[in-house]
C-alpha cells in the first residue's frame, strides 16, 4: 500500500510536469520575441505587462466579476442544452418513428454553422442575456443529441429483451438498462457540449450586446488597443476552458467507476 501511494504521487507529478512543458515553452518564446523585438510590442504586449494588468483587474474587483459572469452564463446554457439534447437524442434513439420524423430535420439543422444562427436568435430573443443563454444552449444541444442517439441505438437488444422477460416497465428499462449502457456515449457528448458551450459563451459575448464577461474584457481591450488586456482575456478563456474540461472528466470517471470495476 505504501509503495503504491508514492508511485501514484510520482505519476501525478510527472503528468503535471508534462502538461506544463508546452505552456512554459510558449511563455519563453513569447518573452524572447518581445525582448528581441521580433514582433511589434504594440501588437504583442510582454508577459510582465499582462501580469500587471491582471493584478490591476483583480485589485479593482473587475476580473472576478467578468469571469463569474461568463461561467454562470455558460453553465446555465450548457445545462439547458444538455438536458434538451439528452431528451431529444434519447427519443430519437429509442423510437424509429421519432427518428424518421425528427431525424432529417435535425441532421439538416446541424449542417448550419453554429454562429450563423446568431442573426436569427437576435431577432427572436434580442441581443441581451436571454439571447446569449439561448445561443450557448443551442451550441451544447447538437453534440449531446448525436452522442445520446448513438449511445441509445447501440444498446444491445438482448438486454432490453431480458428486461422485458423480467417484466420491467418502460421507465425501468430506460433507467436500469438503456441509460447505463448508453452512459459512456452520453458523457462523451456532454464533454463536447461543455467545449462548444464555452466557445458559444465567448462568441455570444463578442457578437451580442456588451455585458460583463471574459469576451467583453477582450472586446474592451481591442477597442482601446490595450493588447495586455486582450491577451489576459485569451489566457483566462483558455484556463477556464481547461478547468471545465478537467471537471467534466473527473465527473465522468467518478460516475462511471462501475465500468472500470467490471472490466
Amino acid at each position: 500500500m505504501s509503495d503504491r501511494k508514492p508511485k501514484s504521487l510520482r505519476e501525478r507529478g510527472l503528468k503535471v510536469l508534462r502538461a506544463l512543458v508546452v505552456p512554459v515553452v510558449l511563455l519563453v518564446a513569447w518573452r524572447l520575441a518581445v525582448q528581441w523585438k521580433l514582433v511589434n510590442p504594440l501588437l504583442l504586449a510582454p508577459p510582465e505587462k499582462v501580469i500587471t494588468r491582471a493584478v490591476q483587474e483583480v485589485s479593482e474587483g473587475e476580473l472576478f466579476k467578468q469571469v463569474l459572469a461568463s461561467v454562470q452564463r455558460d453553465l446555465i446554457g450548457f445545462a439547458i442544452g444538455t438536458f434538451a439534447g439528452i431528451v431529444v437524442g434519447g427519443f430519437m434513439g429509442a423510437s424509429k418513428v421519432v427518428d424518421r420524423v425528427v431525424g432529417p430535420t435535425f441532421h439538416a439543422f446541424k449542417q448550419v454553422a453554429i454562429f450563423a444562427w446568431i442573426p436569427l436568435m437576435s431577432v427572436w430573443f434580442g441581443t441581451g442575456e436571454l439571447a446569449k443563454v439561448a445561443f450557448i444552449a443551442f451550441s451544447a444541444f447538437f453534440p449531446v443529441v448525436l452522442n445520446t442517439y448513438e449511445g441509445v441505438r447501440g444498446v444491445s437488444r438482448q438486454y432490453v429483451e431480458v428486461a422485458r422477460v423480467f417484466r420491467f416497465t418502460p421507465w425501468q428499462v430506460a433507467r436500469r438498462v438503456v441509460l447505463p449502457a448508453a452512459a459512456p456515449s452520453i458523457f462523451a457528448g456532454i464533454q463536447l457540449a461543455l467545449f462548444y458551450a464555452w466557445l458559444g459563451t465567448l462568441g455570444a459575448e463578442f457578437l451580442l450586446a456588451a455585458g460583463p464577461g471574459v469576451g467583453n474584457l477582450m472586446v474592451d481591450g481591442r477597442e482601446s488597443f490595450a493588447m495586455d488586456k486582450v491577451l489576459l482575456g485569451v489566457i483566462i478563456a483558455g484556463a477556464v476552458g481547461a478547468g471545465l474540461n478537467a471537471a467534466a472528466t473527473a465527473l465522468e470517471q467518478r460516475t462511471l467507476r462501475w465500468r472500470v470495476r467490471g472490466v
